[in-house]
């Protein structure tokens, strides 16, 4: 696989990897989940230069991850806004703040609490599955070769080695 073609890979992670797999992304996608939404705002978040900002941001637009939208005239700016597609990407986002509440955190605790608006609790995001409800673990998910597989070998499962005859000693 080439860094620069994930997003053509036969695979949804390579895929979704080439959109917002490196760290300015994932950083600029948090500080939108945070409603950041002004250049200006991203900038002065994360400290980035405003060149690799101004190129990330157009990779997320280009995608339809963020959609550009005019709040000024002269000088002309622009507020960056989640669309449906970057709106899809919270429990991606929600999964790794998850992780790092759970892995990464020091004696101070979490960084930031979630709360749900609706019944007003703070929670931890948890996978479920789409048809029953309960909780997923990797161990109780089994994957196969869907619709959009490549024909190839490499889509196949992998079967497991076949033990080697025993030589009997005389």
């Amino acid at each position: 696989m080439r860094w620069d073609a994930l997003e053509e890979e036969p695979c949804s992670m390579a895929r979704t990897i080439g959109v917002i797999g490196d760290r300015w992304t994932l950083l600029i996608l948090r500080e939108c989940f945070l409603r950041t939404r002004r250049f200006e705002g991203f900038q002065s978040a994360l400290g980035i230069t405003r060149h690799l900002l101004a190129e990330r941001l157009k990779k997320l637009v280009r995608q339809g991850v963020l959609r550009r939208i005019p709040y000024q005239e002269s000088p002309k700016r622009h507020e960056y806004i989640l669309t449906q597609k970057g709106l899809d990407l919270y429990p991606i986002m929600m999964a790794i703040v998850h992780w790092g509440d759970t892995h990464m955190v020091d004696e101070r605790g979490r960084p930031l609490l979630h709360q749900h608006r609706k019944c007003g609790k703070d929670f931890d995001p948890v996978m479920v599955c789409s048809e029953c409800g309960e909780p997923l673990s990797a161990k109780e998910v089994h994957t196969h070769p869907g619709p959009g597989a490549r024909s190839t070998p490499a889509a196949k499962v992998p079967e497991k080695p076949k033990a080697k005859p025993r030589r009997q000693v005389a």
